[in-house]
């Protein structure tokens, strides 16, 4: 009875501790590129803490944790890191185009970064990174495209981009002027055509929106993304609706807008665009369904084959070890309970232990039978 309960005991500590989460991995290093940590890596998991005045935009992001760092060089040059985690890609992506500010210059680090004087902001799969160097260098760019190759990446799809800011046409679009959006939060924070309530992010949109030249000053474009198409066209009967009560409302004039819808996208232009203007903006924006580049290739280690075919072989191996250990515990507890109780249990006389037909000295009896009855006839 000992050894039972020892047994569940071992058991049930075994699942605790194979219940309990793993840790996410640390996002800063303690060096790269000739930079040492100074200090500690401070981290937290309020989204306050990364930013108290967005820190909602941040949740609706997927917000995860957040860590920073201040390093130093021998030169004495300082740099100070913050690195902000999200749930997926998107998240970060999102937070990249609400930070990223028209008068940024673009840098070629990580998935896509910028520059305004000493400030870098850049973010690779679902983390986003905002540096303030003391002083820069030629090769500050290069330093921080090292740390963007350290940073851990996310299981599965999750590293994965959004594909909707692919419909965005690129022609006549104005610099640093996209925003992806996927909160009601965000949206108010930018300078969108429609509200919250009518967009219906309860629905599953996602939007993504952009300013573009014309001929009497800029537009906007805002694309406005739902989990099917009926759902779609619903929310466009909406928006149509809803310009025609404001445009017949004297006293609350607003911006020409033209709307249509492509597959579960709606597209909506508004803003200075001339008539014509409109329609061929959004002429050129087509839905594909056959959109594949960022296509789940299902890589992670619970859809490898190879990762299948090991497991299988593991599972074969342990269940001819627990045959041959049942086999084994078997047979020695036999042989046990026969030395402890030899003539009680398992006892048998030596003569039963093998039954004998003596078939062959039968035949040779019986073929002398037959001859001696031949030798008679005789």
């Amino acid at each position: 009875m000992r050894v039972l309960n020892s047994i569940l005991a071992i058991l049930l500590f075994a699942g605790a501790l194979f219940a309990q989460p793993t840790k996410a991995p640390s996002l800063l290093p303690k060096q790269f590129a000739g930079w040492q940590v100074q200090g500690e890596t401070r981290g937290s998991t309020d989204a306050a803490v990364a930013d108290p005045a967005n820190g909602t935009l941040l949740k609706e992001n997927g917000f995860t944790d957040l860590e920073s760092a201040t390093y130093v060089r021998d030169d004495g040059r300082k740099l100070t890191l913050k690195a902000a985690r999200f749930t997926d890609a998107s998240g970060a992506f999102g937070a990249f185009t609400f930070y990223k500010m028209p008068q940024m210059l673009t840098e070629r680090i990580g998935d896509d970064g910028a520059s305004l004087n000493e400030r870098v902001l850049f973010y690779r799969a679902n983390i986003l990174v905002d540096a303030v160097f003391g002083k820069l260098s030629a090769m500050s760019a290069a330093e921080l495209r090292e740390l963007s190759g350290t940073l851990p990446l996310p299981p599965g799809s999750n590293a994965n981009l959004p594909t909707l800011p692919a419909y965005l046409p690129k022609q006549s679009i104005v610099k640093n002027t996209m925003k992806y959006v996927i909160g009601p939060d965000a949206l108010g924070k930018v300078e969108s055509p429609l509200p919250q309530d009518i967009v219906d992010f309860n629905a599953g949109a996602e939007v993504v929106l952009a300013k573009y030249t014309s001929s009497a000053g800029e537009g906007t474009l805002m694309l406005i993304s739902y989990p099917t198409p009926q759902i779609a066209a619903e929310h466009l009967r909406r928006i149509d609706a809803a310009h025609v009560g404001q445009t017949t409302n004297a006293s609350a004039p607003t911006d020409p807008l033209v709307a249509k819808r492509t597959g579960p996208i709606v597209a909506v232009a508004a803003g200075a665009f001339s008539k014509d203007e409109s329609q061929s903006l959004l002429a050129s924006v087509n839905y594909d369904a056959d959109v594949t580049w960022n296509q789940n290739t299902y890589a992670d280690q619970k859809n490898n084959l190879a990762n299948l075919l090991v497991n299988v072989i593991w599972l074969c191996a342990i269940i001819v070890g627990l045959m041959l250990i049942a086999g084994l515990a078997f047979g020695g507890i036999r042989i046990f309970i026969k030395r402890l109780f030899p003539e009680r249990m398992f006892a048998r006389d030596e003569g039963m232990e093998f039954i004998s037909l003596n078939l062959s000295e039968q035949s040779q009896e019986a073929q002398d039978s037959s001859v001696s009855s031949s030798i008679k006839a005789i």
